[in-house]
């Protein structure tokens, strides 16, 4: 049965581990804070939150955002959260000459090398990603980490 930790993150026992996730009040947390620092902006994105298994919490589409940023944003979500890691340091990974590799190593068609998923962590584990779409790369990342800012707040 899912109980809430001291943080107010929910944890959901299974048979030997237990496992902290990101919930839907996070999530909204989140997407608050991107959503409102995008429209004062006066831009447009798609912003997800997943679990730290990658699984969607939650997305936003802004007016006017690009339809396509939704898998983009979902699927750069997807691979922070199951990699540990942002898109960014994957896709500069796989573009790499010497030691770069296909990404389709991963073994999954959602894995993205687009900057602008992020990770979020406590204590050094991953509960879930935070990811922003449909702006320049820099500012994908900029908003995805004013999001986890805002996680807990």
């Amino acid at each position: 049965m899912p109980r809430l930790d001291a943080a107010g993150i929910v944890c959901e026992d299974a048979s030997m581990n237990i496992e902290t996730n990101l919930g839907y009040t996070e999530a909204r947390q989140a997407i608050d804070a991107i959503v409102a620092a995008a429209q004062k902006d006066g831009k447009a994105a798609v912003v997800a939150v997943t679990d730290r298994h990658g699984e969607l919490l939650a997305l936003a589409r802004m007016d006017g955002a690009a339809l396509q940023s939704v898998t983009i944003a979902t699927n750069k979500a997807w691979t922070a959260a199951r990699e540990g890691k942002p898109t960014r340091d994957i896709g500069q990974r796989v573009r790499d000459p010497v030691k770069g590799f296909d990404i389709a190593y991963f073994g999954d068609r959602r894995a993205i090398g687009w900057g602008g998923g992020l990770p979020v962590k406590i204590d050094g584990k991953v509960v879930g990603a935070v990811a922003v779409s449909g702006l320049s790369e820099e500012q994908d990342i900029q908003l995805a980490q004013l999001g986890i800012d805002a996680i807990g707040r």
